[in-house]
């Protein structure tokens, strides 16, 4: 079998056996394929020979024999993240951006996450140089997100990704970490164990559907070491450009989830 390579791996320019590449249509439509020797992309508009692609550079244009136009680019991570395979309800690109700022992460820094999910979260926290310690409770849901992981940023990658098949509810013995992020339905039980597994000035993010959940995790943070507490929610809204025709697109990604951070200071 060849061996799967990510984006990071390939240094030549032009798209190789084994890669991910996604082929993009006329009406924007994306399509995620591994490139293999012999094999062959199939859609409503025709047929391209995965030979085609191979040893091409990245923005090429193909054609199908209905003469359908396709282009062929390296999925960013944005693609990735909403065309992977999932175990878990992912969080979306419009939040993970943000998560990255709020929790401030810079290369080297430790962080804990749980839970883990299918790997969206890890996959741009390892990407920003992060060293990620993952809690999850489910076995097929960290295998999930290893292999999400790997499949996107290499094999190698797994030397800073550790997934404990632990529940972050209950108390913990790591320690050390710089930042945490956390993606479970009641942050506000894993808070205590992070007093004191967070160095003092680290940053806690949480996100969370639902304002019920903000609540019983801001009453916690209150009881507790914790400053410049605060929660936000981000929309995300297109606009239809088009010659003249200027407007906001009829439909918008709004309510996601919401994200509150944190410090831990001295108790």
């Amino acid at each position: 079998m060849k061996e799967e390579k990510a984006p990071s791996e390939n240094n030549s320019g032009l798209m190789v056996e084994g890669e991910r590449v996604m082929l993009v249509d006329n009406r924007q439509r994306r399509y995620l394929i591994k490139l293999a020797h012999g094999d062959e992309f199939h859609s409503h508009s025709g047929v391209i020979a995965h030979d085609e692609i191979i040893g091409t550079p990245e923005g090429t244009e193909y054609r199908t024999g209905s003469n359908a136009r396709f282009v062929g680019l390296r999925p960013t991570i944005n693609d990735h993240v909403l065309k992977m395979p999932r175990g878990a309800q992912v969080i979306y690109p419009k939040d993970l951006g943000p998560i990255l700022v709020l929790a401030d992460i810079t290369p080297g820094d430790r962080v804990f996450e749980s839970g883990v999910g299918s790997g969206a979260l890890s996959t741009v926290l390892l990407r920003a140089g992060a060293v990620v310690t993952g809690y999850e409770i489910r076995e097929d849901f960290a295998a999930t997100a290893q292999s999400n992981v790997s499949m996107f940023l290499g094999p190698n990658i797994l030397d800073s990704y550790e997934i404990k098949l632990r529940d972050a509810y209950e108390e913990h013995d790591d320690s050390g970490f710089d930042r945490a992020v956390l993606d479970l339905p009641e942050p506000w039980r894993v808070v205590p164990h992070l007093e004191g597994s967070l160095r003092t000035g680290g940053i806690l993010v949480a996100y969370n559907p639902s304002i019920i959940q903000v609540q019983a995790f801001r009453k916690q943070l209150s009881q507790g070491p914790w400053a410049l507490v605060e929660t936000v929610e981000v929309l995300h809204r297109t606009w239809h450009v088009e010659g003249n025709a200027v407007r906001p697109d009829h439909r918008m990604v709004a309510h996601t989830g919401f994200l509150t951070h944190a410090r831990l200071i001295a108790s």
